[in-house]
């Protein structure tokens, strides 16, 4: 019984904090002087690159007492410093490579709604030149963003990554107030522009956009998530299936305990809670029932059941997390086994929040952590080095004969690297080499440990 693992496992979902990954030894500098006639001027100034990203902060004082009333820098780093050109940290994309993310969810979760409809992500004030946008207090994380970050770069780092891009946009609700649902027509069409912006042809309204910023060729997405945690979502259904009927819709209602009220590709999950919960969750999608239809009827359209999307989870609580912990990346390795093995119903998962800098921290634990020149993985962020090659590999049925089955969580998959197949066993870091490899081994498992090692196979008839 070999079955293939349906989809990706392994992605990353990016909030806000993702905006700060870029440090600083060059700027574009646009300001007003003093007394002068009110108006902006470009200009570009540099420093040396030896300089270290520590001087930012100094940098920065400079340029505040260069004496214009209205003053604003767009700090880049050097072209040998950036993945691709982009503006992205190398050492911090790398980071990401490492992962071999299939998918990339972008621009977050919260931080699309907002605590109020005013201060939610709105895309078309995040493209064009970075000195036009203008901005907006992400009042559910309480900080200012430029939108430096914008839908633009978010699409070339899902490029630059080889990563699918999944689009969250806003659906006319914040945490605090939303759109009557008569005035909804202006938000669902913003929605489609955002399609066309990455989709469209050069000759198109926003296709001509994309490509006047430098990127000729459509971008292919071919996800959409309509909102987070909320509700309006029917108009934006049936416009963007009407325009889009290839493109992949995530509700964000949670369809693991009752069939969903509306008809869907995928359901967004969101898994936040301490280790013993987060790891028990390795058998929630086991118990779903295989047997049944798998389609039905919705206002005459015949739909399928939809999969399942786990766009967020982490242990969170503070006890059992803290800023990372070992505990916490355990438990999370045994949900994932658990998605693993039940990779028929569930497509795709992510852990969130993937970074946080570490001198402006407003969530706990996080994957990667970073300051201006320095970075580092958590134990949660390691842990997901043992799922990388699970993204379209072949999952094995295993049976756990030990009185202590129920806390034990292990899963068996082969994959291809190049010419070699392994079979690779996990158990719930260790990675190390097994003396005498056969078809029965016995291995000590360590208390609190995640065992894996990955056996070559002969492929020799």
């Amino acid at each position: 019984m070999v079955r293939d693992v349906a989809g990706t496992v392994v992605g990353a979902t990016v909030g806000a904090a993702v905006g700060a990954v870029a440090g600083a030894v060059a700027a574009t500098v646009v300001g007003a002087r003093v007394g002068a006639t009110v108006g902006w001027t470009k200009g570009t100034m540099g420093t040396d690159d030896a300089a270290t990203f520590r001087t930012m902060l100094c940098f920065l004082l400079l340029l505040k007492l260069s004496g214009c009333d209205c003053l604003a820098a767009n700090l880049d780093l050097p072209q040998t410093a950036v993945l691709e050109g982009h503006g992205f940290r190398k050492e911090l994309m790398h980071m990401l490579i490492d992962l071999r993310p299939q998918f990339l969810r972008f621009p977050g979760g919260s931080f699309v709604e907002g605590d109020w409809l005013k201060n939610a992500f709105r895309w078309k004030e995040t493209i064009g030149p970075w000195e036009e946008r203008p901005g907006h207090y992400g009042d559910v994380w309480k900080y200012w963003t430029d939108d430096g970050l914008g839908y633009y770069e978010f699409l070339q780092l899902a490029e630059d990554l080889g990563a699918e891009p999944i689009w969250v946009f806003n659906a006319g609700i914040s945490h605090n107030d939303e759109v009557d649902t008569t005035a909804l027509a202006p938000f669902v069409k913003d929605a489609l522009n955002g399609i066309e912006f990455a989709r469209g042809n050069s000759e198109s309204t926003w296709g001509s956009i994309r490509a006047a910023m430098g990127h000729s060729e459509r971008f292919p997405l071919k996800y959409v998530a309509i909102g987070n945690e909320d509700s309006n979502y029917l108009m934006f259904y049936n416009a963007i299936r009407e325009a889009y009927p290839d493109i992949q819709i995530i509700s964000n209602c949670d369809g693991s305990s009752k069939p969903l009220h509306h008809p869907a590709d995928l359901y967004d999950l969101h898994v936040y809670s301490n280790a013993t919960y987060i790891f028990l969750m390795k058998d929630n999608f086991t118990r779903t029932s295989r047997t049944g239809p798998k389609f039905r009827v919705f206002e005459r359209m015949i739909v399928t059941d939809p999969t399942v999307f786990v766009s967020e989870y982490a242990v969170n609580y503070p006890r059992d997390a803290g800023n990372g912990s070992l505990l916490a990346s355990l438990a999370e390795a045994a949900f994932l086994i658990g998605l693993e093995k039940n990779s028929d119903i569930v497509h795709m998962a992510s852990y969130a929040p993937l970074f946080v800098n570490d001198n402006d921290r407003r969530w706990s634990p996080d994957a990667i952590v970073f300051n201006s020149w320095q970075q580092y993985g958590t134990p949660s962020y390691w842990m997901q080095t043992f799922f990388r090659e699970s993204s379209g590999s072949l999952i094995h049925p295993v049976r756990l004969a030990s009185s202590y089955s129920s806390s034990l969580a292990a899963s068996a998959i082969t994959w291809k690297d190049n010419e070699d197949m392994f079979l690779r066993m996990k158990v719930v870091p260790v990675r190390s080499g097994l003396a005498g490899a056969a078809e029965k081994m016995q291995v000590l498992l360590v208390p609190y440990s995640l065992t894996s090692f990955d056996l070559a196979l002969d492929l020799d008839p």
